[in-house]
């Protein structure tokens, strides 16, 4: 017998429905259409109805709002095992509900095992060196814990009651460490500023005290704080050099103008001796009676003034090495002063940007370089260049460009993180060191960047100039030093600008 077709099936229910004098409602049609075509006879799925239900179910906890979300994906799908599953999970979120509702058994809580209270210790260890050791009290509290914790079947509930006392005694103990690390940064920035009073040169200390004073400013991390202590150390050792060096050439000027009073002084002797004995031959030639008793007066005369001219010569030399020692110590002085004026460039910090210089760079990019040998994690460095920087400068004057300059290095120490370090290369062109970075990451990175300068535009007397940049990322490979990477990341760096500018392009 050849199987019916759906519109014959579906003309022979009408029929049906009429011979049985049934009202032809859907659900006897589907009834009628079911038993003349063989198949069960399911009712369809209400779907609208379930909606209305879930829609009506109040959203109480967190865990209501979860399982009426799986409710309504369970009604989406027409699934009547997972709209059982849904309810019987909100069920369970009721106050007082069994989390084993309509005989479902749910797992039971895992219980606390020995493992978990071994963690648990080492987290309590591991926040102790954050708090000090001053507390003797708080010291013997923490060893007990740590005993009980540690007991073969500790006590759950006393181990609950002494966590709880832990807890409020490290709320204060935090609260202390927290005093005193803003006490710490008060004193600080007192001997920074004292450091400037004490200072030779103006001129380069306000440099150095702002970017000192910029770099002990919370948020505080060891990155910031190594570079405050390199940058005290700078400051310290200029000043230690020039005081001592300073001192010596005071030395020096008291020596000679001591030289030169004992000088003067055997001068004014000579000189009166000279005088006297001048006097004393006038009166012998005075007395003569004849030119054999006025000869030798004449010869003690005539010995005594070359004596004394030859002294007067002496004494005249003397005082010429001793000027032309004063123009070299004076010389020595203005170069001291020039070498201070100079020591900003020879630190770690570009004096106009703040960003670190080659010198910080290199230094920067060996600690990162340890790093990564003894973590084995990634490093990528990336190298900027700032598209047309030539074209504004000479339109818009050297001044305009620093403050261009000034605009890059602030947007970008917005953007970089906390452990990422930036350095200006030379000119226009930044470096930027990323650990813990794979190379989509550095580009993504930089990508953002330029993002961030379309956001930030730069002003130049009132008119808006977009800052845009070419960079080249490189990720450090196992076989090669930082100074290999940057040379990769350079390459890079040209080949986005060949490609258009404002590119960033990977190595």
């Amino acid at each position: 017998m050849a199987e019916k077709k759906p519109f014959e099936i579906a003309r022979e229910a009408l029929m049906l429905l009429a011979t049985r004098k049934l009202i032809p409602t859907p659900d006897n049609y589907q009834a009628v259409f079911s038993e003349i075509a063989g198949t069960p006879n399911v009712a369809p799925f209400p779907g609208d109805a379930l909606r209305n239900i879930a829609h009506a179910l109040p959203v109480a906890q967190a865990g209501h709002k979860k399982q009426r979300e799986l409710l309504e994906r369970a009604i989406g799908e027409s699934d009547w095992a997972g709209v059982q599953s849904a309810l019987v999970g909100y069920a369970s979120f009721a106050p007082g509900g069994d989390r084993k509702a309509a005989g479902t058994e749910r797992a039971a809580a895992p219980a606390v095992t020995g493992d978990f209270l071994e963690q648990l210790a080492r987290l309590i260890e591991n926040t102790l060196p954050a708090l000090g050791g001053d507390d003797a009290r708080f010291a013997d509290q923490v060893t007990q814990l740590l005993k009980t914790i540690r007991e073969p079947a500790a006590d759950i509930s006393t181990v609950k009651a002494m966590l709880g006392n832990f807890s409020h005694r490290l709320s204060f103990a935090a609260e202390d460490q927290a005093e005193i690390r803003s006490t710490l940064l008060k004193l600080l920035h007192l001997i920074i500023g004292n450091i400037g009073e004490l200072s030779l040169d103006d001129q380069w200390l306000t440099r150095q005290i702002e970017a000192l004073l910029a770099a002990a400013t919370p948020p505080l991390t060891l990155r910031r704080l190594d570079d405050l202590e390199r940058r005290l150390k700078d400051v310290m050792f200029k000043q230690v050099e020039a005081k001592g060096r300073t001192l010596e050439a005071q030395e020096q000027m008291r020596q000679m103008l001591a030289t030169f009073i004992e000088r003067l002084a055997q001068m004014t002797e000579t000189t009166s001796a000279y005088h006297n004995k001048m006097e004393h031959s006038a009166r012998l030639m005075e007395q003569a009676k004849s030119f054999e008793q006025i000869a030798p007066v004449l010869q003690d005369v005539i010995s005594t003034t070359r004596g004394i001219a030859c002294e007067m010569s002496n004494v005249r030399d003397e005082l010429r090495g001793m000027r032309e020692k004063v123009a070299v110590t004076e010389s020595e002085l203005v170069r001291l002063r020039h070498e201070l004026d100079s020591a900003g460039a020879e630190a770690r910090h570009d004096a106009l940007t703040g960003a670190l210089n080659r010198k910080g760079l290199n230094e920067a990019l060996e600690r990162e370089l340890a790093d990564v040998r003894r973590k084995e994690t990634p490093l990528c460095t990336a190298l900027l260049d700032i598209d047309n920087f030539k074209k504004l400068n000479d339109s818009k004057g050297h001044a305009t460009g620093d403050a261009a300059l000034n605009h890059l290095v602030e947007v970008t120490r917005e953007c970089m993180r906390a452990q990422d370090t930036l350095a200006r290369y030379g000119g226009e062109e930044f470096v930027i060191v990323m650990p813990d970075t794979v190379l989509d990451q550095g580009i993504d990175a930089m990508t953002r960047l330029q993002r961030a300068l379309t956001k930030r535009f730069f002003l130049a007397g009132g008119e808006k100039i977009l800052i845009t940049f070419s960079a080249g990322v490189a990720q450090l490979a196992p076989d090669e030093d930082g100074q290999d990477a940057l040379k990769r990341a350079d390459q890079a760096m040209y080949l986005a600008k060949r490609a258009g500018k404002n590119r960033v392009v990977g190595a």
